[in-house]
């Protein structure tokens, strides 16, 4: 019988196809400055004097750097005339391509439009516009204006147009709404598509990606991992890295410019007349009734009601203080019966109680249809109708109301910062002016926020938001001023972080290195080290530090295996013949906005990180699985989530496990199958029992009779998930049985929603299911207020694969070191720790916890004292 050879999928690097020969440095060096990426540039240049000289120069500067790019952003302020470079984008890019161009407009916005383009647009640059509702009105002479809930019920195609802008571009920052997945999926195909707005959020950084996903700038999921750690409970919290936030903010602008005043764009260019309205923000409180708090999840009555509590108490304290919130807002208006104001709610039921209070008022809704919707929001900016209702997030985005009216009342106040603040600036806008006349001096805008006493902290957060917001705005502007708009400032700024300064920290047992692992494992001579251990990077899941140099910061995993092909063959040259390889992985999940499935996938990681090992001369020898909580890991990603399931359980696959693969660097005499330095064990100590029972692939029931559900259920909370798992080993598992033990503590109340209580457990030796997580570094780093590693490796996975490859005395390293568990767990074994890390702060840490374990493994605990005692006594008889 012959054995055919491993043919490797097409996809996998074979050995050769990776550039990683010791003596070729300079090819590293080039793989790593190419890492460096600002914004693509995809568009055409244009000579200034074609550009209509009638615009503001800030807006020429650009409407030229917009053409450039051709995938563009502007998040110019309130009134900094945003519609005339939609405008003059579109009209240029018509000339360029000969193909009708689309502009998509929120409601209420086409008015603007209209009026921009008679006043600046007039002889040779005048443009002619047409408003569409279906592909059939499309006329390829005109630039075409849409609202966005024609292209959302796809009545337009955007795909039948040279370029598209996309005013009020907050719209697309949810990426889970029809919105952003029918525009964005069918814009795609676009050459030039921009977007423009006045109002980014800089506190949301999801909206800011969103963007750039729409836009082609980066892949949102790429994005992600790039610059932000995820929240380890909640899938859809981004917090950014301290080390990447200057980097984050660079690459934004190497793709969206945002103006706050001319002056942004070009010092030299006036900000005469670009003077914001002052605020005049009054906060109303309207007392709260208590008598009606609810209990806390526990059974615990409040004393207090409290709307931060949930949604659910949330909306039940807007519905109970409707009435003191109606007659506040009345008491506002007696103020000033004649003037014109918005009355901003957010539920039917407010809308409703508006309509009866103020009969007067013009209310505006979803189920009213558009052209009727449009009509009132033109006779309230035009100042035919004296006071307008309506939703913020219906409303709150395209109508200019600030010519006709200074005053909104909030009949109510939620969470939503972005709804908030983009219902204050309708009014709020540069170019302030009243029956006609400008004002030499603007009026201030009014706000009064009418609140419960129970929505104390949603006003704090709201201000806090508000704070933020202008902070990071001013930012933004800040950095246009110290950069311009050239990318090549940007990118060297970017390129800075290429740099390493080598530091090697040595002790008794033990060798730390911060370094670039490439370049370290050059130095390390070839075949001196006894096992290797790792934890590798799961290719763009994380990135741990600012470098380039980081493995976590590449595109895909194609860019990942390919520096790892660097790597690779230095871990097989200094590892010694015979020896093992240990790597810890894990599959990895694909978010639906980047495989365009719409909906959650897995990519093998784990295989292909086999494959490549294989591929660069490591001799497979088998795997562990390690299993993980299931319900833990749902909270981080959302993909498996109950709920969702109950809508479609077509949608749900498994758990994912990690991995420790082994590998074998193969021994010198390959007639004989013992390493050139084996690792040798005594019968004494490694024991006939213990070999049958690692050995086996299969394990008995003690056949014990299992615990009933009423009788796990009436367990202490804290001894369930042991006992569970006692008995879980003990007994042919059932499965039906295994839901009922679950349903009963769900019935009593003990089945927590954060993680397993009783997941299923393994008997098999190849499937760890007791792996404690908090036995890791990271439970040292919490007691000490550091920072955590965010893929801490737990130690029970360790300490077992460093005593069962390597012998004392022998030397253990791990390339990707982290907090250095690896040479932790060597050290207190009686081996000798080598590891290398990149991030500043986890070699730093790690330094401290291998100083710790040295002193460990040299103090004689209590027995050693006794066993040493009695030696002594022994001798001396």
């Amino acid at each position: 019988m012959t054995t055919e050879p491993l043919e490797l999928p097409a996809f996998l690097p074979r050995r050769g196809d990776t550039p990683a020969p010791a003596a070729d440095k300079d090819a590293y060096t080039t793989f790593l400055e190419e890492k460096v990426k600002v914004a693509p540039r995809a568009g055409f240049d244009v000579d200034p004097a074609e550009i209509n000289p009638a615009l503001k120069p800030h807006i020429k500067v650009a409407v030229q750097w917009g053409l450039a790019g051709g995938r563009r952003a502007l998040f110019s302020r309130f009134g900094t005339q945003k519609t005339t470079w939609h405008l003059e984008m579109m009209r240029l890019t018509a000339r360029h391509t000969r193909a009708p161009t689309l502009i998509t407009l929120p409601l209420g916005a086409r008015l603007s439009f209209f009026k921009d383009a008679e006043k600046w647009f007039t002889g040779k640059h005048a443009v002619k516009l047409n408003f569409i509702r279906e592909d059939k009105d499309l006329d390829r002479e005109a630039i075409n204006l849409t609202n966005v809930e024609s292209v959302r019920e796809g009545k337009i195609d955007p795909r039948r147009f040279g370029g598209t802008t996309f005013d009020e571009g907050d719209i697309l920052r949810n990426m889970n709404t029809k919105t952003f997945w029918t525009y964005a999926e069918r814009a795609k195909e676009v050459a030039y598509r921009h977007v423009g707005t006045a109002t980014p959020d800089p506190r949301d950084y999801s909206e800011l990606l969103a963007f750039a996903g729409y836009l082609d700038i980066m892949d949102v999921g790429q994005a992600r991992t790039r610059f932000f750690k995820r929240n380890s409970e909640r899938a859809d919290e981004l917090t950014i890295h301290p080390h990447k936030e200057q980097e984050f903010w660079l690459w934004v602008a190497s793709w969206a410019l945002f103006i706050q005043k001319p002056s942004d764009v070009d010092k030299s260019f006036s900000d005469e007349g670009y003077d914001l309205p002052p605020l005049d923000i009054r906060w109303h409180e309207v007392p709260t009734d208590h008598r009606d708090a609810g209990a806390e999840a526990d059974g615990q009555m409040r004393l207090l009601k409290d709307s931060a509590a949930g949604v659910q108490g949330s909306a039940k304290e807007k519905r109970d203080s409707l009435p003191a919130r109606i007659a506040k807002m009345q008491e506002i208006r007696a103020e000033a019966p004649k003037a014109h104001r918005i009355l901003w709610h957010d539920l039917e039921a407010e809308r409703k109680a508006i309509e009866k209070a103020v009969p007067s008022a013009v209310t505006v809704y979803g189920s009213q249809p558009l052209d009727e919707r449009e009509t009132a929001l033109v006779d309230f900016a035009e100042g035919r109708i004296q006071e307008l209702a309506g939703k913020p997030m219906m409303i709150g985005s395209g109508p200019n109301f600030q010519f006709h009216c200074w005053w909104a009342v909030f009949v109510g106040i939620g969470w939503k910062f972005k709804d908030i603040i983009q219902a204050v600036h309708r009014l709020q806008r540069y170019g302030q002016t009243f029956k006609g006349f400008p004002r030499k001096k603007p009026k201030a805008v009014r706000l009064d926020f009418i609140f419960t006493e129970a929505e104390r902290e949603v006003v704090r957060t709201l201000q806090d938001n508000w704070r933020r917001y202008e902070e990071q705005a001013a930012r933004m502007s800040a950095l246009i001023r110290e950069y311009g708009l050239t990318q090549l400032a940007v990118q060297s700024v970017l390129t800075r972080t290429m740099e390493v300064n080598r530091v090697e920290v040595k002790g008794q047992a033990f060798t730390c290195v911060h370094n670039d692992c490439v370049d370290e494992l050059r130095r390390m001579p070839e075949n001196t080290v006894d096992f290797i251990m790792t934890s590798i990077p799961f290719s763009t899941q994380y990135e741990y530090t600012p470098s380039y140099r980081d493995f976590g910061h590449t595109d895909d995993d194609e860019h990942f295996f390919r520096q790892m092909g660097f790597l690779s063959p230095e871990l097989l040259r200094v590892l010694k013949p015979g020896r093992v390889f240990a790597v810890h992985c894990k599959d990895r999940i694909v978010e639906g906005s980047r495989s365009g499935l719409g909906f959650q996938t897995v990519a093998p990681f784990g295989a292909r990180t086999l494959m490549h090992y294989m591929a660069h001369g490591f001799a497979y020898l088998g795997t562990k699985t390690i299993v993980t909580d299931v319900v833990r890991e749902n909270n981080q990603t959302y993909r498996l989530g109950w709920t969702e399931q109950c809508k479609d359980g077509t949608r749900m696959g498994f758990g994912l496990p990690e991995y420790l693969h082994l590998f074998r660097k193969p021994q010198s005499d390959r007639s004989r199958g013992y390493a050139d330095e084996p690792v040798v064990k005594t019968k004494e100590d490694y024991t006939r029992a213990r070999w049958q029972l690692d050995a086996a692939g299969f394990g008995r029931s003690k056949g014990n009779r299992f615990l009933t559900p009423s009788e796990l259920a009436a367990l202490p909370y804290k001894g369930i998930f042991q006992k569970w798992r006692e008995f879980s080993l003990a007994q042919t598992y059932d499965f039906e049985h295994h839901v009922a033990c679950a349903e009963a503590l769900e019935g009593a109340k003990k089945l927590p929603s954060d993680f397993a209580l009783i997941p299923a457990h393994s008997w098999h030796p190849d499937v760890l299911t007791d792996v404690t997580r908090m036995r890791s570094l990271n439970t040292i780093q919490a007691a000490k207020g550091k920072e955590k590693h965010l893929c801490p490796l737990p130690f029970d996975i360790v300490d077992r694969a460093i005593a069962q490859y390597t012998q004392p005395g022998e030397l253990v390293l791990d390339p990707f070191g982290g907090l250095m568990t690896v040479p932790y767990c060597a050290i207190l074994q009686k081996r000798r720790g080598h590891g290398i890390e990149l991030n500043p702060d986890y070699f730093r840490d790690g330094v401290a916890h291998c100083r710790a374990a040295e002193e460990k493994a040299a103090t004689p605990s209590l027995f050693d004292l006794l066993n040493e005692e009695a030696a002594t006594s022994e001798a001396a008889e």
